[in-house]
């Protein structure tokens, strides 16, 4: 491993950069997943016990102490779906190509159920709010579809655009003068 430059305390931000040149896709990866998978744990883990635990005895028994502040516990419930969405998405989009797709694809899936179903378990009683709950999962999910959808469009030149509306035009024109000059001739 390289020795880091003598005057660290300038410039250590510059030197743990990542740098295109020195480092292969393949450990820009491998980093990207591990930290990937450590946000996935802890937002996991935080959604199945939420802070303050939940209540061991009585008419809430099972229910988020937290859950007493709702906006605040709203805000914690959104801001964790998301990141684990987040978090899902990276580990689903740089393991795509994996032998064992499927299998990484049902594990994430299955992931992300239980997180709903623990996440319904300890909230009191107001299911109508879990539509935000459902939106912020999907979110990040949404945005990187329409980012893809987005860039197809706009990868395809304008020229290209045109060429296939005339193209399309003048088939439709050609057909339409065949079919006129076939009635006048008759």
């Amino acid at each position: 491993m390289a020795n880091p430059p003598e005057n660290t305390s300038k410039n250590w931000f510059k030197y743990f950069q990542y740098q295109e040149g020195k480092e292969t896709p393949g450990d820009a990866r491998n980093v990207l997943l591990i930290i990937a998978a450590l946000i996935a744990a802890v937002t996991f883990q935080a959604g199945v016990s939420p802070p303050g635990g939940v209540w061991q005895e009585g008419r809430g028994a099972g229910k988020a102490i937290y859950a007493a502040d709702k906006e605040a516990f709203y805000v914690f419930l959104i801001s964790n779906t998301l990141a684990l969405s987040s978090s899902v998405l990276i580990i689903i989009s740089l393991t795509i190509t994996f032998p064992l797709r499927f299998e990484i694809l049902v594990a994430m899936a299955s992931m992300i159920v239980t997180y709903g179903s623990a996440i319904f378990a300890v909230t009191p009683g107001e299911s109508a709010r879990f539509r935000y709950i459902l939106l912020t999962a999907s979110g990040p999910f949404v945005v990187r579809c329409l980012i893809q959808m987005f860039r197809k469009f706009q990868t395809m030149p304008a020229y290209d655009k045109l060429e296939k509306y005339v193209s399309k035009s003048m088939v439709w024109m050609k057909a339409r003068i065949e079919k006129y000059v076939s009635k006048s001739l008759v």
